[in-house]
């Protein structure tokens, strides 16, 4: 895959085998950190996804790889950031106190400016507007008082980004078009069913995860917070699964890891490597029948 935002890669075409793909990142927060696996797999099989479609974290990996960053590029950024403890932290603690303010309500302890942090955070190669990328994208969110998903494809794309990875009560509400927004996994954990119109094989990423344990011991209230959510969550695609399922449907093996674990970057990368190989078996079964 091309990396860069000059010209595209004749070797990398938007059609294989005369199908063309897409693909969905779900949200799970740091789990979501095994989307690069299904990235560097797509680039090893020379495919270019014709759309994409992301909540939450699947947004930022999503939009990276929209932007023309290949697997490996995002890879390694994620790495040489979030997954170094000391440059995580030393990233954060420049960023000061205004990370924890904005015009929505002023200072809240652990209520943090995501839009500040994503700025941080982000890779250069991921522009400021949805023009600007070489594969279309579509951001899902949660449209808070509309009660609704709110799907974004046009305007500031890191406004975008920002309010769908905004986990309430970690991260404060983002502001679009005058909507407050949240986390998109919300509603949404697996936006695939926007990109089933635009391609012939469709790709969902399942990174939410279950609570893991002994099945004894009661989980601690920060675990029983998350836990639930993921329980919400599952309940909702194992429905949509049933109603409307996408071609391939992946879930890497992340369930042991927590939201906020992102300087585990090399574990999650080492333990959802599997999936890589499972990704490229369903395509060539699906390019034999095709």
């Amino acid at each position: 895959m091309n990396t860069r935002l000059a010209l595209p890669d004749p070797e990398v075409l938007p059609e294989r085998g005369g199908l063309r793909y897409a693909v969905a990142f779900g949200g799970g927060g740091a789990r979501g950190i095994s989307h690069i696996q299904v990235i560097e797999a797509l680039d090893e099989l020379g495919i270019r996804p014709v759309a994409i479609s992301g909540s939450s974290i699947g947004a930022i990996m999503g939009a990276g790889m929209a932007s023309g960053m290949s697997g490996r590029e995002i890879r390694d950024y994620t790495i040489d950031t979030v997954g170094h403890r000391g440059a995580l932290l030393n990233r954060l603690w420049n960023l000061g106190p205004a990370t924890m303010r904005d015009g929505l309500g002023g200072f809240r302890f652990g209520h943090f400016n995501l839009e500040m942090i994503l700025g941080a955070f982000l890779p250069e190669d991921v522009p400021q507007d949805f023009s600007h990328l070489r594969i279309p994208l579509k951001i899902s969110a949660t449209d808070y008082y509309g009660q609704a998903e709110a799907i974004l494809e046009q305007g500031d794309l890191r406004v975008a980004i920002a309010a769908s990875a905004a986990i309430p009560g970690l991260f404060m509400p983002v502001r679009v078009n005058g909507r407050i927004m949240v986390d998109g996994g919300i509603f949404n954990p697996v936006p695939y069913e926007q990109l089933l119109d635009l391609a012939d094989v469709v790709i969902g990423v399942d990174v939410v995860g279950a609570p893991e344990g002994d099945g004894l011991h009661p989980p601690n209230r920060i675990d029983s917070i998350f836990g639930a959510s993921q329980l919400t969550m599952q309940a909702s695609i194992a429905l949509k699964l049933k109603l409307n399922p996408p071609h391939i449907f992946l879930r890497p093996s992340v369930n042991r890891f927590r939201v906020l674990d992102f300087p585990k970057a090399r574990e999650i990368l080492q333990e959802s490597e599997a999936v890589k190989d499972e990704l490229k078996r369903a395509i060539e079964a699906i390019e034999k029948v095709a």
